[in-house]
Formats: structure tokens, sequence, C-alpha cells
């Protein structure tokens, strides 16, 4: 079974977006192009109002991802719990849609009986844990998230241990919102390791706009500049392009 390269975005925010597209129709455009789209809302002792409520469901469902509202505490296994239940969901998603073309009549996992549906999940899990995941990270960094960097900071590197566990390839990138000089800023290039957040993100600044729209569709260019750029690639280049990035 071909699965390809899962790709996620995460976004982590604690608001509303204020500038720039909608970040619903970003999202709906990420999950035609193949990718899911994640949010993780982050409180701190205040609750997060119902529009930011709203948009955090609105931009999850339409992206087709997983979406949570968390205390900045839990944060570190929220990340890790969002990013693999996202993971399992599109994989269940590849699955059905081969049993579909096995079986017919619009047939899915859960209509199979127990002994066959369990065994089903079993390649589900396994692939989980070969598959490459590329996961875009887009950090809100407008002024109401001061205080809780620190915290993204740790869950980061929490996330990017807990995934190299696994046996397949992660990739990942991050970019803040907004930047320093634009709207959306690339703050750590395609790589496996996330160790090199650590002296980045104390040098972090944060603004008071929320440009969540821009930050999508910023996050999809780059997906799909990595694409455009490997197809002009012979596959040597492109073997030694994997390792350089």
């Amino acid at each position: 079974m071909k699965t390809g390269t899962i790709k996620q975005i995460l976004l982590i925010t604690d608001g509303c977006s204020n500038q720039g597209e909608d970040p619903v129709a970003m999202a709906a455009l990420a999950k035609e192009q193949g990718i899911t789209v994640n949010v993780i809302g982050v409180m701190e002792q205040d609750v997060i109002d119902d529009q930011g409520m709203r948009e955090i469901e609105g931009i999850a469902m339409s992206g087709g991802g997983v979406s949570q509202i968390v205390y900045a505490q839990q944060l570190s296994q929220t990340v890790q719990m969002v990013t693999r239940k996202a993971m399992t969901q599109t994989l269940q998603g590849v699955v059905n849609k081969e049993l579909q073309q096995i079986l017919g009549g619009g047939r899915t996992v859960e209509d199979l009986p127990p002994e066959q549906r369990g065994e089903v999940m079993e390649v589900v899990d396994e692939l989980g844990e070969t598959v490459e995941l590329e996961v875009l990270i887009l950090v809100d960094t407008s002024a109401s998230m001061k205080h809780k960097l620190p915290t993204v900071k740790e869950a980061l590197l929490d996330l990017s241990l807990s995934l190299n566990a696994r046996s397949g390839d992660n990739r990942f990138s991050v970019f803040v919102f907004p930047g320093k000089r634009k709207d959306v800023e690339k703050l750590l290039d395609w790589t496996p390791k996330l160790e090199s957040l650590t002296s980045i993100f104390a040098k972090l600044t944060t603004g008071g706009i929320t440009p969540t729209g821009p930050a999508i569709r910023e996050a999809l260019t780059y997906f799909n500049k990595k694409r455009s750029l490997r197809s002009l690639l012979s596959r040597d280049d492109e073997s030694f392009f994997e390792e350089s990035v």
C-alpha cells in the first residue's frame, strides 16, 4: 500500500486572527493539496473567547485535522497527542480508500467484523511508526503569546524526541507570525531535529497582530516550493538535497 509522505501543518495560537486572508479558507486549500491542518489553542489562566474557539475548530475542520484547547502546562503532551492522532486519522483514510476498492460499496474499517477490524488497525499502527512525516509548525507570536513561548519551545523539543523514536523519517520546519520584518517568518528550515530552536526561541520578539491566514498560506507555498524544487532535480541530486536541507 502506497502511503507517500504524511504532511501536516501544526498551528499553535491563543486567539483570533486579525490580518489578511480567512484562515478557515486557507486551511480548506491545504486539505485540497493533501496537507492536514491541526490547531492547538493555548490558554493560561484566562479562557479563549467564543470567537477564538470557533476559529480554532473551524480551521481544523476545514483542514481535515484535529483541534484541541489546552492550558499552557499541558502543552507538551497535547502537541504529541494531536500530531499522532492526526497521523492515525490520515492513515485510516488511506486504508479506507484501499478497502473501498477491494470491498466496494463505500465500506470502511468500521464495517468489518471485529477480528478483521483489529488486524486492519494493527496495519495502521505499524504504518504510523514507519511512514515519512513532515510537520510544518506555525507559532503565533502575537503580543498575548509572549509568556507562553518558553512552554511552546519545550513542547516542540518533546515532540521532536517523541517522533524521532519512530522508525520512519521525520522532518520539521518552524515559522512564526508575525515575524520581525513581515507577517510570516521562517525560523527553521526542514530538519529531522528541533534542538536548534533552543537558541532561536530566546531571541523571538512578540508583536500585536495575528496574521493566521497569511501564515497558513505561506506554509502551503513552502510545501509546494520544496516539491517543485525536487521535481527539477535528478535522483542523485535529490538525495544530496535531502541531506543538505
